[in-house]
């Protein structure tokens, strides 16, 4: 079976998609999976640290008190974070302990303590890969995959889950999946 595979450099990572074609038309494809690269673009854009404009570093230099206005895709993220770190008691941490910040009842970012330091890559990897699959099925797409280093999902195939073998070098399958998603770190 032929597979059309792309790969970016997103989110600190490589991101890639995978479409096994199907009989489709591979010019349609390939604009399926650019539209999917671009919603993994605009998360990175959004929520990356690293960028001077994104929601994130605007949240950094707000004073303590301000709301922050953000894109849809941070907001979402930040709900699910506020949610992770209630059911867990706070373990789960995207300020990781530096202080406090809320959501207004508006979806604005309010930064609670002045030192505060929010980092979302984690979370935002995740994000990015169930948009662009969101993206690809919206498109028509039946089958596909994307990997954000180690944040996998899948539909409609079958692909291997291979890992790095950290201790004893080289690379081993640790899985197949079909139609779920994966999260590995080391």
């Amino acid at each position: 079976m032929t597979t059309l595979r792309r790969a970016q450099p997103w989110l600190g990572t490589l991101v890639e998609i995978g479409v096994p074609l199907q009989g489709q038309n591979p010019d349609w494809v390939n604009q399926a999976v650019a539209d999917a690269f671009a919603v993994v673009g605009q998360v990175h854009r959004v929520m990356s640290r690293f960028e001077l404009g994104s929601d994130v570093s605007r949240f950094h230099q707000a004073p303590a008190g301000q709301a922050v206005r953000v894109n849809r895709h941070t907001r979402e993220v930040l709900e699910l974070a506020l949610q992770l770190h209630q059911q867990t008691g706070g373990l789960f941490d995207v300020a990781m302990g530096t202080g406090r910040w809320d959501l207004s009842a508006d979806g604005d970012w309010i930064k609670c303590d002045a030192l505060v330091q929010i980092d979302l890559g984690g979370i935002a990897k995740g994000h990015a890969v169930d948009a662009a699959m969101g993206v690809l099925a919206a498109k028509g797409v039946t089958a596909a995959w994307v990997n954000a280093g180690g944040d996998v999902r899948v539909m409609g195939t079958r692909v291997p889950i291979d890992l790095r073998d950290e201790v004893q070098g080289g690379v081993r399958r640790w899985a197949e999946m079909e139609d779920g998603a994966v999260a590995t770190s080391y």
